[in-house]
């Protein structure tokens, strides 16, 4: 039986609070992600973008080599993970204000920062998890409101930018 292509509509987004780490702490590596802290709040995203590593390549001038030069393997730098969802709003009629809160406690200078491990899920058409991607310590580094506009129909979507320490592709074949 040949492989499937991976359908790209069928996601499932964590976010979990972090195991806290003291702040100036050195470390030989990122903290691992325990996944098993506080939620925050329903995870219904409708996408999500940034699962990307690049490395930083350093390059190497050597006198006497004038076909090339050497490049060295440098530090990893992960983009930032954007996800995008409808403003939810309960019976109550308040709209759902988790993500904003966060932000918002950090911006008045709530200490230490809450940060979030988050795990990114994509299933199979039977549901089933083919891949997760893990990212650790998360951080918001920009959420933006709905663009209104009286004369369209469209929901109203909010967007979270999470800067991050790691992201691995956790389990795939």
């Amino acid at each position: 039986m040949p492989d499937r292509l991976l359908r790209t509509f069928l996601f499932r987004i964590r976010l979990l609070q972090s195991a806290n780490v003291i702040s100036g702490a050195t470390l030989s590596q990122p903290p691992a992600a325990d996944f098993s802290g506080t939620p925050l709040g329903d995870g219904a995203f409708q996408e999500c973008t940034g699962l990307e590593v690049e490395m930083d390549v350093k390059e190497l001038l050597e006198g006497g080599r004038n076909e090339g030069v050497i490049r060295r393997v440098g530090r990893a730098k992960y983009s930032p993970i954007v996800l995008k969802r409808g403003m939810f709003h309960g019976s109550q009629g308040a709209v759902n204000s988790q993500l904003w809160g966060w932000m918002q406690s950090i911006v008045s200078g709530q200490r230490p920062v809450v940060r979030y491990d988050g795990i990114i899920e994509v299933m199979s058409e039977h549901e089933n998890v083919v891949a997760t991607w893990g990212f650790i310590r998360g951080i918001p580094s920009k959420i933006i409101g709905p663009k209104l506009n009286g004369q369209s129909g469209d929901v109203a979507i909010e967007e979270l930018h999470i800067t991050h320490e790691g992201l691995r592709l956790e389990n795939a074949l």
